[in-house]
């Protein structure tokens, strides 16, 4: 049985009961409290969560001032893959952020935070990269557009495909591909506030272009190279995603490299019938695919997309529906954050 120990118990002149000293609830971890056989109304202190808590009859109720369920986001798109037989790379998947005023893609300013309800479905896509262009005599292809990814209302676009040799412009997209190496080729063009046009060709059949990273266009760091990504902070430590993938060369031993941010180096040449293939893009980073080399090499594939979600510590994330994080929920100073890699559903409790 219960007890009630005190020095002092006395009444005031409104018949409530006054307590000449702090009231100590009887304290529980989590896991102790959910332990307890309790009926509605009783009143814990849980040391986990630092707060009483009363028993509403089905769940524990927190007694404190919770804030408001503000999610930041980080949603990048997949990626496009990189052209075959001198390949233009693939453009970097759309990279949309609202976390700590950091840019989005394309020199796009922050976007506004989300404000979401708790125990409440929200769907995730997670965006595929689009395949390299085939290898082989006879059967050369450009790439394709990587997939776009969604999280509630915001969609990032899949990043344009680059294209093989002797084809033309790059494929538009969340960030450009790269053009072929036909001189008068462009790269395809990026979308708004998402990431930069894929690379021109700049110097006739030397190179085909980079794709277009989510922080600069392809090529501006030099000949075929892939466009840069953006860093974000929003798991802690800065990170750069959605680099473009290199374009490749018609002659030397080298391609160019893919973009900062997970974008896929094109292969160097060769001088056999069996060309050498692009290497993809990073998965997760939304990184463009690198172009396959001369003599028919297959393109790199684009790296897939991913959500990365901030949102305050009181809250748990829940996962369904095939949604899943590889590292789980994790804890940044008030924050928690989580990087979810497969598609789902996820939503929020106390």
């Amino acid at each position: 049985m219960s007890e009630l120990k005190t020095n002092k118990i006395s009444t005031n002149d409104q018949n409530n009961v006054a307590i000449d000293n702090a009231l100590g609830l009887k304290s529980y971890d989590t896991a102790g409290r959910d332990a307890l056989t309790s009926v509605a109304g009783d009143i814990i202190y849980n040391t986990t969560d630092g707060a009483p808590q009363y028993f509403d009859g089905s769940n524990w109720q927190s007694m404190k001032d919770i804030p408001a369920l503000t999610i930041d986001y980080l949603v990048i798109a997949g990626a496009g893959g990189g052209g075959s037989d001198i390949g233009g790379g693939g453009g970097a998947g759309g990279y949309r952020s609202s976390y700590n005023n950091e840019t989005s893609g394309g020199g796009g300013s922050s976007e506004n935070s989300l404000t979401l309800a708790v125990s409440t479905n929200y769907t995730v896509t997670i965006g595929a990269g689009g395949n390299g262009g085939t290898g082989g005599q006879g059967s050369v292809t450009d790439g394709h557009a990587g997939s776009n990814t969604i999280f509630d209302v915001i969609t990032s676009t899949g990043g344009g495909y680059g294209v093989k040799w002797a084809s033309t412009n790059g494929g538009n997209g969340g960030s450009g591909g790269g053009a072929s190496s036909r001189t008068s080729a462009t790269g395809g063009t990026g979308t708004s506030n998402q990431g930069y046009a894929g690379g021109n060709n700049i110097s006739g059949l030397a190179f085909s272009a980079g794709g277009g990273g989510a922080g600069e266009a392809g090529n501006t760091d030099g000949d075929g190279q892939g466009g840069d990504g953006v860093a974000s902070t929003i798991t802690g430590s800065s990170v750069t995603r959605a680099g473009g993938g290199g374009g490749a060369s018609s002659g030397g031993a080298t391609g160019a490299v893919g973009g900062n941010g997970g974008g896929g180096n094109a292969a160097g040449s060769t001088t056999v019938n069996n060309g050498l293939p692009g290497n993809p893009g990073t998965a997760n980073t939304g990184g463009g695919g690198g172009g396959g080399s001369f003599y028919y090499g297959a393109g790199g594939n684009g790296g897939s997309g991913v959500v990365i979600l901030s949102y305050p510590s009181d809250y748990t994330i829940s996962f369904a529906g095939g949604a899943s994080s590889s590292a789980g929920e994790q804890t940044s100073g008030t924050r928690k954050y989580v990087q979810i890699e497969t598609s789902g559903t996820v939503s929020w409790s106390l």
